[in-house]
């Protein structure tokens, strides 16, 4: 592969290869060679400074790692915290990385992005490489450098990144941008450094050996919290480190999730699926808040609802199918012309051109999570039911209207079963909510009324009596494995021949091979080029499977999808189904959601526990 001058381009790592390191307000992947590739400031949606993953070399890295190449014999995250270590054989002796970002200081959010990497060496010397090269943004624009102390200040105006490190007594080295720096790590005297980056003055620094200290106070906060998950949740490790992961991908300052850190990572290597998911969707919330409700976790959900409640008030009652981290509009989708994208993935795109798009199934998961939250004795508060209650009667006006669906698909306008379900659940989730919030007899009758038509129409119109299985649309034969959902709504009873068969028919039609499966017919969206395999659905049939007693077909489906994730645990969106190979942006909180669904739901279901 080579660049647009002809030059030959690195070949990227897997996009498993990374692990993510985050303080919740941005989040840094860390490839196993030591290099930062992906960290945009100051928050998720912000420019990036260290672009590699997607704008290639020029775009910026930050590596610290054994000056030649070695094996990597461990790499791991410290138990149930999101401190990430990387560990190579140099000979015979050690190098070890530790990587991590500072979220909080005495109960406080920092007001800066704190990294910090700490290189320490065991048996003997080892000789690493350091090699720094920030950039900001679509242009690649260097910093201006100068010197402060033992380290630098780089800065583009506003935004200013600064770097303070420390490499022992015997060490005077200087560590410089745009040149790899050589240095000798003893196991008497490891290597920190602390990168600070704020779009604000003062600057953080922040003393290496306090950051050490920082970080941790930091994993004990993150072990105090994992510890607080349900002790009887089955496969307790995955949905810790998933959960972990997803509070990682919550915006601390407002609330707001974010559906995977990156942008444009390929669905279809080498093609044009290649969207930027750094922004919030309230669908994909909602799930999320579902699990972190199952599982115990009630501020997270608050907050969401929090962030809900300010980022619709100028939309209201409509919901936007996305938003910034601070509730505004997303900017218009727009294309990154000279940057070589991920393996040569192109577009590289900003923003998203389905934030316009009207899709009636976000209105379903929203009700369905503060229903959820109701459930577990959470009152609404009475703007938060407010609010609810303004969308629930959109749905109720609105239903019989097509739209884009859950998938987003760029072209006209259908009536997708999965959204009529949905639909349904919005209004029966108010009208359970309603049985203890206050709502007007005419309100009532008006709900009641729209989901029993929502229910004679979609239970007709949308299925397949022949197959005895719900379709993707009305009047289509295409199957959509969003309609796994069916069993966890209440419109089909879960024993019944409808919902056994659409889970059957779901799954042979649309499996693509062992624990895998298509979203809906591979290239049936009006793109180019097809996809993989979509693993949130792989995680709802498990959790179908379950909500309908077939636990021992639950458990070996759970089992072979943990052994899809990544070395760190992690997933992306997509797999390939071929080759293994991950796809899609990474990580994807919707898979994590999922996951934390379906081992719920295995916790729940009734029979013998594994």
């Amino acid at each position: 592969m080579t660049d647009a001058g002809g030059r030959p381009q690195p070949i990227a790592p897997p996009i498993d290869d990374y692990g993510l390191v985050g303080d919740t307000r941005t989040a840094a992947l860390v490839s196993s060679d030591g290099a930062v590739d992906w960290l945009c400031v100051p928050r998720f949606d912000g420019e990036p400074v260290f672009g590699r993953l997607v704008g290639g070399p020029a775009a910026g890295t930050f590596r610290i790692g054994p000056d030649r190449p070695a094996p990597v014999v461990a790499r791991r995250y410290r138990p149930h915290t999101a401190t990430l270590e990387t560990t190579w054989a140099v000979g015979d002796r050690r190098l070890k990385l530790t990587d991590a970002m500072v979220a909080e200081v005495a109960g406080r959010l920092l007001p800066a992005t704190l990294l910090v990497r700490r290189v320490t060496a065991t048996g003997g010397p080892v000789d690493v490489s350091v090699e720094l090269a920030p950039r900001l943004g679509e242009h690649h624009r260097p910093p201006r450098t100068r010197r402060r102390g033992d380290g630098l200040v780089c800065d583009w105006g506003p935004l200013a990144l600064s770097l303070d490190w420390t490499a022992g007594a015997d060490l005077e080295t200087d560590l410089d941008t745009d040149r790899s720096t050589s240095l000798t790590v003893t196991p008497e005297h490891p290597v920190t450094v602390v990168l600070g980056v704020a779009d604000r003055e003062p600057l953080i620094h922040v003393d290496p050996a306090a950051a050490v200290r920082l970080v941790a106070e930091d994993e004990a906060r993150w072990t105090t919290w994992a510890a607080e998950i349900d002790e009887q949740i089955p496969y307790r490790d995955a949905v810790v480190r998933s959960l972990l992961t997803l509070r990682l991908l919550t915006y601390s300052p407002s609330g707001a999730p974010v559906a995977a850190p990156t942008t444009s990572l390929p669905e279809h290597p080498g093609g044009i699926r290649n969207w930027d998911y750094r922004y919030a969707w309230p669908r994909d919330a909602s799930i999320g808040i579902a699990a972190f409700l199952a599982a115990g976790k009630v501020n997270e959900a608050r907050g969401f609802l929090a962030w809900l409640l300010h980022a619709s008030r100028l939309t209201r009652p409509r919901l936007p199918a996305l938003l910034t981290l601070d509730g505004r509009w997303v900017p218009r989708e727009r294309e990154l012309r000279n940057w070589p994208g991920y393996d040569g993935s192109t577009p590289v795109r900003v923003g998203n051109g389905a934030a316009h798009q009207h899709q009636l199934d976000g209105y379903g998961w929203v009700l369905d999570a503060a229903w959820v939250l109701v459930q577990a004795g959470h009152g609404l508060y009475s703007e938060t039911w407010r609010t609810m209650r303004g969308f629930a009667d959109l749905v109720a006006r609105r239903w019989r209207e097509p739209d884009a669906g859950i998938w987003e698909v760029r072209g006209d306008p259908a009536h997708h079963v999965h959204s009529k379900l949905m639909g349904w659940l919005a209004i029966d989730r108010a009208l359970r909510i309603a049985d203890t919030h206050r709502v007007s007899d005419a309100r009532r009758r008006r709900w009641v009324a729209a989901r029993d038509d929502i229910a004679t129409q979609c239970t007709v119109e949308g299925f397949d009596p022949a197959r005895c299985t719900y379709t993707r649309s009305y009047g289509s034969v295409d199957l959509d494995a969003a309609v796994l959902v069916l069993p966890l709504l209440g419109i089909e009873p879960r024993g019944s021949s409808r919902t056994r068969g659409t889970i059957d028919a779901i799954r042979a039609e649309l499996g693509a091979g062992g624990p895998l499966m298509y979203r809906y017919p591979p290239g049936r969206d009006g793109l180019p080029g097809t996809e993989g395999a979509f693993l949130p659905c792989s995680f709802w049939l498990a959790q179908a499977l379950a909500h309908t007693g077939r636990l021992d077909e639950a458990h070996a489906l759970f089992r072979a999808l943990l052994d899809r994730a990544s070395p760190l645990g992690l997933y992306a969106e997509e797999v390939d189904p071929v080759t293994g190979a991950q796809l899609g942006n990474f990580p994807q909180a919707l898979t994590h959601a999922a996951l934390v669904q379906a081992a719920l739901a295995l916790r729940d279901a009734p029979g013998p526990p594994r």
